[in-house]
């Protein structure tokens, strides 16, 4: 990575980018009209639906997150965790399903690990105005190594870290310590070079192309996560809880008698 370890990724990522827990109708709707645009009318992985809005049977037990421009104010991008339901905890996860046949059980058994603790990330989405580079009309999100610039200009792929770090801290938040994801081997691969914890879990399958399975440890890649990384984690996390309280998801805390929502090694 040619970005300098002084460099505060934090303060430039908040120059550019904002995460917006989704929680209320209106921002859902935000992350549904995204996806329809991605998955629907770009990539045509899913059919076109009259409404503009590309949802599934997962969005129920879903968190899900957006990202926005600070400078135009429009939504740039999405994901969501999904989790098995709590009315049916044994439910597959959507990659447990598609991978069913593929999985190496001897590596880890979803199935068998408390289900209130796994959750999958999927449908993370970027708009085209903001992945149209060359190679990259195919994909729903991409990272390459020209995202890390070279020796003479930094640069940094802040819309797929940036939400996956959402993720991760959204995952913390709701205890939930197991996160999978099925996605491209060359951007899991690229996540893992940046230091987050990801194990392939089973054999590359066919899923709107070449797909694997990987899991992550959510305490792992916090407690393991680079130094450069933090000062944006923290910021991500800042993030998620002014869109708690707005939503008076959090109760205002104290400096006394109640835990930080950051953990311990990344606080300022």
């Amino acid at each position: 990575m040619f970005l300098s370890e002084t460099f505060n990724l934090g303060n430039a990522f908040k120059q550019y980018f904002e995460i917006v827990p989704a929680f209320s109708d209106a921002l859902k709707d935000e992350v549904y009209r995204i996806r329809h645009e991605v998955y629907c009318e770009d990539l045509k992985f899913e059919p076109t639906r009259s409404n503009g809005h590309e949802t599934d049977e997962h969005d129920a037990n879903s968190l899900h997150l957006l990202m926005r421009s600070v400078k135009t104010n429009e939504f740039v991008g999405c994901t969501r965790i999904v989790r098995p339901p709590p009315e049916n905890p044994g439910r597959p996860l959507p990659f447990e399903a598609t991978c069913a046949s593929t999985l190496d059980r001897t590596i880890i058994d979803s199935a068998a690990l408390p289900r209130d603790r796994v959750a999958e990330v999927s449908r993370l989405a970027v708009i085209a105005g903001y992945r149209r580079r060359k190679g990259e009309a195919n994909c729903a999100v991409s990272i390459s190594g020209e995202d890390f610039g070279t020796s003479k200009q930094a640069r940094f792929p802040f819309i797929p870290i940036g939400l996956y770090l959402g993720t991760t801290e959204l995952a913390r938040l709701n205890g939930i310590e197991t996160v999978f994801v099925l996605t491209e081997e060359r951007l899991a691969n690229h996540f893992g070079k940046l230091g987050f914890s990801l194990q392939h879990i089973g054999s590359p399958i066919e899923h709107h192309g070449r797909r694997i399975p990987s899991m992550m440890s959510v305490s792992g890649t916090i407690d393991n996560m680079r130094s450069n990384l933090r000062p944006l984690y923290q910021t991500i996390a800042a993030d998620i809880e002014r869109g708690f309280r707005n939503n008076g998801i959090l109760e205002e805390q104290s400096d006394q008698g109640k835990q930080s929502l950051y953990p311990a090694g990344l606080r300022s």
